[in-house]
């Protein structure tokens, strides 16, 4: 709105010194992989735009993602809140309820309209109506019908509304689908979308979507399946500090053996991370503290379409689901422990053979005869 400060200006209102500001661009740009001189490229664009209007609407979820985003760093979530953008809607953040709750959600929708984002988390039921998920007695359908026209652009926040998530496995009762979904069926207008999938997703890929809308006015580039590239440009695997691990045919059989112990591939245990795509072994959870993998489990592929429905958590992937480079990897790792195997098989033979040797030499030397 004309009369909102500009994120400059509410900058300084909060004591906040422009070194500061730029460290926090130079951070967002090294994490969303762009040439160092964009950090101030980036804080030059941020002062002078307004806080921007984010409207965040939960349907079939579990609340996992809002409590990702809470747990932002970089941004924090109160930087994120009361400096960059302007929440303007979500039902667990919000103060008020009932009414007044959804005044301000129409009030939003209407003063910003075709400037917000929209971030939507969870999916979609369509089964019965939609009955099976409902707010103010109107379907999640209902609600989207009437807010996405109004969004510059839609970010699909988490598996479930990227994809579809746990409410869309086997046998899918409710009939949950994604917003991508209900785009291509023609059941709500068709805006710019970015999937941001992860059950729950990364807390600094979100707030780095915003961060990108926010400073270029555009949307990232997205891979084949919406999401941004440069989070999730690469695989698990590509970037697993596990991964010498693989290479060499070193691999934890169970979760307490000396190879889990050692830190070993987590391959054979299910690990996903080969046909995975996100940036947890790089910007990893918790202020950049870990990622499951490194504490000591299998990654479950939640970044990916049907990651429920995929098949055992624990047991190793077909050859056939890895794509061509893991395959190389496998006949690699394979080539590498049939090599050690050959090798120790080898020496164990020349070992019993010269034991033989030895034992007929001795032989015959008691009988007399010659070595």
């Amino acid at each position: 709105m004309a009369d909102e400060p500009t994120l400059g200006e509410a900058l300084t209102r909060r004591g906040i010194s422009r070194r500061s500001f730029l460290q926090f661009c130079a951070s967002m740009a090294s994490i969303m992989a762009m040439p160092p001189g964009m950090a101030a490229v980036m804080a030059d664009k941020l002062v002078k735009a307004q806080r921007q209007s984010v409207v965040y609407l939960s349907f079939q979820e579990c609340t996992g993602c809002l409590e990702s985003l809470t747990r932002s760093h970089s941004p924090s979530i109160e930087h994120l809140l009361f400096d960059l953008i302007s929440l303007d809607y979500q039902e667990t953040l919000v103060a008020c309820a009932g009414h007044f709750a959804e005044h301000i959600l129409k009030e939003a929708i209407t003063k910003q309209s075709g400037k917000l984002i929209l971030m939507v988390d969870g999916s979609i039921p369509l089964k019965d109506g939609g009955v099976y998920s409902t707010i103010a007695g109107r379907t999640n359908l209902d609600i989207l019908k009437e807010t996405v026209p109004h969004a510059a652009a839609v970010l699909a926040v988490g598996t479930c509304a990227a994809y579809g998530g746990l409410p869309h496995a086997n046998p899918n009762p409710t009939g949950a689908v994604s917003v991508g979904e209900l785009m291509d069926r023609g059941l709500i207008e068709r805006r710019p979308l970015i999937n941001v999938s992860g059950c729950p997703p990364i807390a600094t890929v979100i707030t780095g979507v915003v961060t990108h809308f926010l400073t270029l006015g555009t949307i990232p580039e997205l891979d084949g399946l919406g999401r941004p590239t440069v989070f999730f440009g690469d695989t698990i695997h590509d970037r697993c500090y596990r991964r010498p691990f693989y290479d060499q045919g070193k691999f934890a059989k169970t979760f307490d053996d000396e190879g889990a112990r050692s830190g070993w591939c987590l391959y054979e245990l299910g690990c996903k991370g080969p046909t995975t795509h996100n940036a947890c072994a790089t910007i990893k959870w918790n202020g950049g503290t870990s990622f499951p993998i490194e504490s000591g489990h299998p990654c479950l592929g939640c970044s990916e379409p049907n990651f429920w429905d995929a098949g055992s958590f624990y047991a190793a992937q077909s050859a056939k689901t890895l794509p061509l480079a893991t395959h190389a990897g496998v006949a690699l790792a394979v080539g590498a422990a049939t090599g050690v195997a050959v090798g120790l098989i080898s020496r164990a033979k020349k070992k019993s053979a010269a034991g033989r040797h030895t034992r007929v030499t001795a032989d015959e030397l008691e009988k007399g005869g010659k070595p």
